[in-house]
């Protein structure tokens, strides 16, 4: 199989923190070799694609802006599609309504007046918030999340993520999300499509978590690489209903995949 085409994780997957996986860069300088163009795709929704090409460049990554996704992106995509016009209670970081207001959408605080409320990561997420959003939500408007990761990789454990915020607010209201977006929804596989216009069969899908970066590709119809050198272990492996094509210590090893 020749591939022309590759969706790569970020956190995890090529990066720890700031600082290169071991291996990982020589891997994605075989993906460029080989003439295969990649789309890093990260559900970290904090931050736009231009401070990921800072970051990717200062580890070692040449990477361009067109060439980046990340969940705020989608987020925000999705919000000028289906709330152009909404009022947004958003419980999330700075970065996060920095892209809004870029994109020109409407934020609010008040809980009343909120058309919608997005749940995000929030690393100063408390009691307070909670209540916002569960009397923001009593009102029935939409509920939305940034994307599930309820765990990320950071420089010298795991933290939570947006998951773990969106799961609380879940809870507290006694309702599901009416939509999580970032990998693996439908909207990221969209936008993923329109970066990647090669057929599916000829691009890969390389990430180290199984219920986003291996869904996605799953779910696309993309061959699926997970490497191991980020949030998933053996036993998840072992546990999951998900079988990647191809299980790799880390990126360092894709020559096993694209020969």
């Amino acid at each position: 199989m020749e591939f022309s085409g590759a969706v790569i994780d970020v956190d995890g997957t090529v990066v720890r923190g700031n600082d290169p996986i071991p291996g990982a860069p020589e891997g994605y300088r075989r993906i460029r070799e080989a003439g295969i163009d990649p789309l890093f795709v990260s559900n970290n929704p904090t931050k736009a694609p231009p401070a990921y090409v800072d970051r990717l460049g200062s580890a070692g990554y040449d990477v361009d802006t067109d060439r980046v996704i990340t969940a705020g992106t989608v987020t925000t995509e999705y919000l000028r599609r289906h709330h152009p016009d909404d009022e947004l209670l958003c419980i999330g970081a700075p970065g996060l309504f920095d892209q809004f207001v870029d994109a020109g959408l409407s934020t609010t605080e008040d809980v009343d007046a909120a058309d919608a409320l997005v749940a995000s990561i929030d690393r100063e997420f408390d009691y307070d918030d909670l209540c916002t959003a569960l009397w923001a939500l009593d009102r029935g408007i939409p509920f939305i999340g940034t994307d599930p990761d309820v765990v990320i990789p950071a420089p010298e454990r795991d933290v939570p993520g947006s998951g773990a915020v969106i799961r609380s607010i879940a809870g507290v209201a006694e309702r599901d999300p009416d939509v999580v977006l970032g990998k693996p929804s439908e909207p990221a596989i969209e936008m993923v499509r329109e970066r990647l216009p090669s057929p599916p069969e000829e691009c890969l899908v390389v990430g180290d978590r199984l219920d986003t970066d291996i869904e996605l590709g799953a779910r696309a119809g993309m061959t699926t690489v997970l490497v191991r050198s980020g949030v998933t272990d053996e036993a998840t492996l072992a546990e999951s209903h998900l079988d990647p094509d191809y299980v790799l210590d880390h990126l360092g090893e894709i020559g096993r995949v694209i020969g």
